[in-house]
């Protein structure tokens, strides 16, 4: 198993791992590693992997294989070096793109509070994220509630985790918002991510993504489009504010 720094500490820029195997198709398994796999809505870190004679090795992002969610293996670009086996790199990602996706899918947890129905999808971008939601009509006090997600960004609320066993999960299953994307089970116990602190928690639940150690690192947000998708389904999109419109 890989083991997952970024759980740790979402702030690591650098680390140096060693080369547990390079698979068929070129891609590289580390036995630890700063890079976040696609998964859970948001999408895998790159950067590069410096080997010890100087040479780069470019990552365009980083994948669970076969759904094994143990595992992480890190996709080089085309033409690049392989690394050998047993080798030592030092991984660098690309933080400034890291630093956006983990604003953008803390304030996503934000706006699943606000817009209190089940999510039935999502993506979270550099430049703009989403959530659908099992919503039958668009509320008509839309300006009212991102005026409601800015106070609580602007609030300065801390952002921790905390795991739980997959039995007590289990025994609570209102915990999970998301209706078709699961948290990651398998192995005895669940990441939970808290926003807020005891009486002030504004949102507690599982997720193994990354996110900010403070609200106020979001920055100003705006809802954007929402879109009908279906029946009861209805997307909500999410800018940073200062972001150009699309």
């Amino acid at each position: 198993m890989t083991e997952f720094c970024f759980r740790d500490d979402s702030y690591l820029k650098t680390l140096q791992a060693r080369v547990a195997d390079v698979n068929a198709l070129g891609g590289i398994i580390l036995d630890r590693t700063i890079f976040y796999a696609t998964s859970g809505g948001q999408p895998g870190d790159c950067g590069l992997l410096r080997r010890e004679n100087g040479e780069t090795i470019e990552i365009g992002t980083a994948i669970h294989p076969d759904g094994d969610k143990g595992l992480i293996v890190h996709v080089p670009q085309d033409s690049q070096s392989r690394p050998e086996t047993g080798e030592t790199l030092l991984c660098e990602i690309d933080w400034d793109r890291r630093h956006k996706l983990m604003r953008m899918h803390t304030a996503l947890h934000i706006l699943s509070v606000l817009f209190p129905y089940p999510v039935t999808g999502g993506s979270i971008g550099a430049e703009k994220g989403r959530l659908d939601f099992n919503m039958p009509e668009v509320p008509e006090n839309v300006q009212e509630i991102q005026s409601q997600l800015n106070d609580i960004v602007q609030a300065g609320h801390v952002v921790t985790d905390e795991w739980i066993t997959e039995e007590e999960l289990s025994a609570k299953p209102e915990m999970v918002k998301t209706m078709k994307v699961k948290p990651p089970m398998g192995q005895g116990r669940v990441r939970l991510v808290r926003i807020g602190e005891g009486a002030h928690t504004v949102d507690l639940q599982p997720c193994g993504g990354t996110h900010v150690a403070n609200t106020v690192e979001i920055g100003p947000l705006r809802i954007g489009k929402i879109e009908k998708k279906g029946r009861e389904n209805r997307r909500v999109n999410l800018h940073f504010a200062d972001e150009v419109p699309n």
